[in-house]
């Protein structure tokens, strides 16, 4: 029997029970155009009267025994796992992902689950050096109410890995899922935490427009916004934060640099780059977007990637034997042909791909890239390869480090020491030595440097820091005397 069933979200918002919205938005399956539902679509005055309620939940939920905040996220952890089959379904239709990718998806989504049971039995801060006599503590509590605004990409572990954490730190949350995706993005995270015994009132699903995620910036009763999303709109969404003082947590784009160097051996630096690159379908921020190969092997590796590519069926992910799906919408397949065109125009040679067909785009090749190509320094979020060649271990940071985006970077080498030392002078906040751009261990801090972020980090030992505020403490036996 499903627990996801279309009869209870249908036209719904979720505020700890399931409330009957003032309009509603299609849910799309991306690959048929199959309208597989509706959802409700929130307004700024819902998100004013979420923010109050999640508040007055929030001080009840902090209240209670850690052991029964705990006792919350072991059944969830039970019903995510035993729900997954239907989960993978709605991320393969609802977000286009592949099996592969969204049986991955689940995974960690889970693995953030079993790792939020232990957090409201961690400690709780640290017993400080002080005079003798006196008790001087640092002491994490919660920051109340944290808006989420998550994005369509990876919907359900995205959203999941602030909300959870948010919650077992003690806080609320209202949670902006994308209206593209806010089933496998929102409502089962709200029905997995509904069937796990919640206190009502503590997490609200809101998906909606921009003006939903204005109002959660803007709401005086929200407290944090962590946001992941494109650099763009992270922009928007810290300045209106400083209006109310929030605190911000900002997971924005990349244009991530894959290493090759010429010590690589030809068909794992072919396989690396194939996964990087295209794994749905480009659309993630740590996607291998310049992919620079020592011009020792740049030939045989370029010509290894494109018979790769040349073997790669684009379709449908329910089809098994897909390996490239669709783009979010068709707006976005355009979007990328576009950024290919342009270009092709500014000198780059397109080996293969490069046109769009409704939702999906070929996968592309593009080689003959320069550094003042646009191609180079703008995220695609599509299926497209960028090849560069480089001559020198110098000339390789420089082509690495020239940009404003700081996520992430892969080095694949024979030799670790060299890729180690190469990696030292990347300006990135996720480094992989012998491995390709694409990597998340949900126990990692995880976050990037420049335009990639605000320096924030989310996941592992980071939550703490995300979603607690210190307050310190000193106890005496009695006042003491001052001299004024």
């Amino acid at each position: 029997m499903s627990i996801f069933t279309k009869q209870l979200w249908d036209k719904k918002l979720f505020n700890g029970s399931w409330q009957s919205a003032q309009d509603s938005y299609s849910v799309i399956e991306v690959a048929t155009g199959q309208v597989l539902g509706e959802i409700g679509y929130a307004t700024a005055a819902d998100v004013v009267s979420a923010a109050q309620q999640a508040k007055a939940a929030q001080q009840q939920w902090w209240a209670l025994n850690y052991q029964e905040r705990q006792a919350v996220f072991e059944r969830a952890t039970v019903l995510l796992t035993e729900n997954q089959a239907e989960v993978i379904e709605w991320l393969v239709k609802e977000s286009g992902s592949l099996q592969l990718k969204a049986g991955f998806e689940v995974s960690i989504a889970i693995q953030v689950l079993k790792h939020c049971i232990a957090s409201p039995a961690t400690e709780q801060g640290t017993l400080l050096p002080t005079q003798n006599g006196k008790l001087s503590i640092a002491k994490r509590l919660p920051l109340g109410v944290v808006g989420v605004i998550s994005p369509f990409n990876f919907p359900l572990y995205l959203a999941l890995r602030a909300v959870a954490p948010a919650l077992a730190f003690g806080n609320a949350v209202v949670l902006k899922p994308d209206e593209r995706t806010a089933v496998c993005s929102g409502y089962v995270i709200a029905r997995i935490f509904e069937l796990a015994g919640l206190p009502k009132g503590l997490l609200h699903v809101l998906p909606g427009g921009a003006e939903v995620g204005e109002a959660l910036t803007l709401d005086k009763n929200i407290a944090s916004i962590q946001f992941t999303g494109s650099t763009q709109v992270g922009r928007i969404v810290g300045a209106n934060a400083a209006k109310t003082l929030k605190k911000v947590s900002l997971e924005l784009g990349g244009k991530n640099s894959l290493i090759i160097l010429d010590d690589a051996d030809i068909e794992l630096a072919a396989e690396n780059i194939a996964w990087g690159a295209f794994l749905h379908s480009g659309q993630i921020c740590m996607t291998s977007g310049k992919i620079l190969i020592h011009q020792k092997i740049y030939q045989q590796v370029k010509q290894r990637v494109i018979e790769k590519v040349q073997n790669f069926v684009v379709g449908n992910p329910c089809d098994k034997n897909v390996t490239i799906g669709p783009l979010i919408n068709a707006k976005q397949a355009q979007r990328v042909e576009q950024l290919v065109s342009a270009a092709v125009n500014e000198g780059a040679t397109l080996e293969i791909g490069g046109h769009a067909d409704g939702v999906f785009f070929q996968p592309t090749v593009l080689t003959d890239v320069t550094a003042n190509n646009s191609i180079f320094s703008e995220e695609i979020f599509g299926p497209v390869a960028v090849l560069i060649p480089f001559s020198s271990d110098e000339q390789v940071i420089e082509l690495a480090n020239d940009g404003d985006y700081g996520l992430s970077a892969g080095i694949i080498t024979s030799n670790v020491g060299r890729g180690m030392q190469l990696g030292a002078q990347l300006k990135v906040g996720l480094l992989h030595i012998n491995d390709q751009t694409v990597n998340d261990e949900t126990v990692n801090p995880f976050g990037g440097f420049g335009s990639s972020g605000n320096g924030t980090r989310i996941g592992g030992p980071a939550n703490a820091d995300e979603f607690t505020q210190w307050q310190w403490i000193t106890v005496q036996a009695q006042a003491p005397h001052y001299p004024f």
